[in-house]
């Protein structure tokens, strides 16, 4: 017993020893895993555009998988629901193209050629020349130190990086939208095997569990994201609408800047209000300004006692918080994009804790 516990001990040995004995053999493979990580990380920076069309289109393709639901529980086929929504979004593209662009170009020509004359024109109206007696000048020299440094050519070099980096990123996101266009219509007629393969990878004792979680989290992610749309669209054409009323320029333009704002959770719409307001305020008149933000106070409780809980009703409920968060924390690592996907993702990890984490926990 005593000769057999030596040689067991000793069989335990070397694996520790060898370590000690041979510290250049192991410096080496800890080299080459962390040269191997560091590659890893390099393609990964590489291809980060890349990944991140692909991101952006699969989520697209999850926000329009509702749509393609909808035909389906009308009688259509699969197929044809695919070829239905894949003809929807090929139509609204080309009347994006064909109706919107052409008017944002022009009003944005426009705008950059009136800005001189109509900041000066601030300075010529009533409610201003009241407010700079009243503040002995202030607003006077505010207004001249803020013309001065928007209009030095060095600040939109700054800003903009020089024309010719503008120029490229124009040309880069019009390739990354064909490139982005493109992945969402295949993605969209190809969700169903998409899912079935990944689901395969999972183990056959758990798959079934998998699958049922990852299609109530991937459909919820659909959900949310076809319903803020939903809501963005509703709040842009209103705000639109009424910009147009009061007289404010550019309406158009503001309106579809409006759109994409006013996807950022909870604070989208406080952003857009504010904004308007100040524009109708500068802009048009003291009551044209007071006019739009009374209205858009009234718009934000519609929207969130009526409009919201509609169309949102069928997505998983998170708590605000949790919402705020993560729009934070996800517009600081991808911007608008960050924002938005990060409250599906939010939602999926409270869906997992809810319906598989606490309840294991309960049993035991």
């Amino acid at each position: 017993m005593k000769t057999s516990d030596r040689m067991r001990r000793r069989s335990n040995v070397p694996s520790t020893s060898m370590m000690a004995n041979d510290p250049f053999r192991w410096a080496f493979i800890a080299t080459l895993g962390v040269l191997l990580a560091l590659m890893l990380a390099t393609t990964i920076t590489n291809l980060q555009q890349v990944l991140l069309s692909v991101f952006i289109a699969g989520f697209i393709a999850l926000g329009l998988e509702p749509t393609v639901q909808f035909f389906e529980r009308r009688g259509l086929k699969r197929g044809m629901a695919i070829l239905s929504v894949i003809m929807i979004v090929v139509a609204v593209v080309v009347g994006l193209v064909w109706i919107v662009v052409p008017p944002i170009v022009s009003q944005a020509t426009e705008l950059i050629t009136n800005l001189p004359k109509d900041t000066t024109d601030v300075t010529t109206q009533a409610w201003f020349v009241e407010a700079n007696t009243q503040t002995h000048g202030l607003l006077m020299d505010l207004f001249n130190s803020l013309s001065k440094m928007f209009g030095d050519p060095n600040t939109w070099a700054t800003v903009s990086g020089g024309a010719l980096k503008v120029g490229m990123s124009i040309i880069d996101g019009v390739s990354t939208s064909v490139f982005v266009f493109v992945l969402t219509i295949y993605f969209i007629a190809s969700i169903d095997t998409i899912k079935m393969w990944s689901y395969r990878l999972v183990n056959k004792s758990k798959r079934d569990s998998v699958q049922f979680y990852g299609d109530k989290i991937l459909g919820s992610i659909g959900t949310y994201l076809s319903g803020m749309v939903t809501l963005a669209f509703i709040n842009a054409v209103f705000s639109t609408i009424l910009l147009t009323l009061v007289g404010v320029k550019y309406a158009f333009l503001l309106g579809v800047l409006i759109l994409f704002i006013t996807m950022i959770p909870l604070i989208g719409t406080v952003i857009t209000a504010t904004m308007m307001t100040i524009i109708a305020l500068v802009g048009v008149s003291p009551t044209a300004g007071l006019i739009v933000g009374i209205t858009m106070l009234v718009y934000m409780q519609i929207e969130a006692y009526l409009l919201t809980p509609r169309v949102m009703s069928k997505a998983v409920q998170i708590p605000g918080s949790v919402v705020l968060i993560s729009a934070l924390a996800g517009g600081t690592l991808l911007g608008l994009l960050g924002a938005l996907v990060a409250i599906p993702i939010s939602a999926g990890i409270m869906l997992i804790l809810k319906q598989v984490v606490i309840p294991e926990r309960e049993l035991h």
